[in-house]
């Protein structure tokens, strides 16, 4: 199993939406690394939800249930699309802040590349976030 972190503005799509939704399809991708990270999802894989812009933190985790497809909210091949389901929300969410402070997380996608939508997360990486959020 690989590890992953999906952001997502929540006054465009919030974690509380997603569980309501109870699934949903992970579109509108348009960065290339972001785009080869979804490429590379599996069935299964876990997948952290970070609210981006308000929030500026991790709120629950969620697992693909569908590899990649075709985008459909474009013509254009390139571009591709997962379906994702919420797994767990996060007992405490883990704030932008306290993953900065902590030097285990320095090299995390999220801190180094903090403008990816789609990032990875090493299995490390993860397990200190569960232990953050009290999980």
């Amino acid at each position: 199993m690989q590890y992953w972190l999906v952001k997502s503005e929540p006054f465009k799509y919030s974690w509380e939406q997603f569980e309501k939704d109870g699934k949903t399809m992970w579109d509108g991708v348009r960065n290339y690394a972001a785009r080869n990270n979804l490429k590379a999802m599996k069935k299964g894989d876990q997948v952290l939800w970070y609210h981006s812009n308000e929030g500026l933190e991790i709120v629950g985790i969620a697992k693909v249930v569908k590899e990649h497809y075709q985008d459909p909210t474009t013509p254009d091949p390139a571009w591709v699309v997962v379906d994702l389901q919420p797994f767990k929300k996060l007992k405490k969410p883990v704030s932008l802040v306290q993953i900065k402070a902590e030097k285990n997380l320095a090299d995390m996608d999220l801190v180094r590349l903090g403008r990816l939508s789609v990032g990875t997360v090493k299995e490390a990486e993860f397990r200190k976030i569960m232990e953050m959020a009290g999980m």
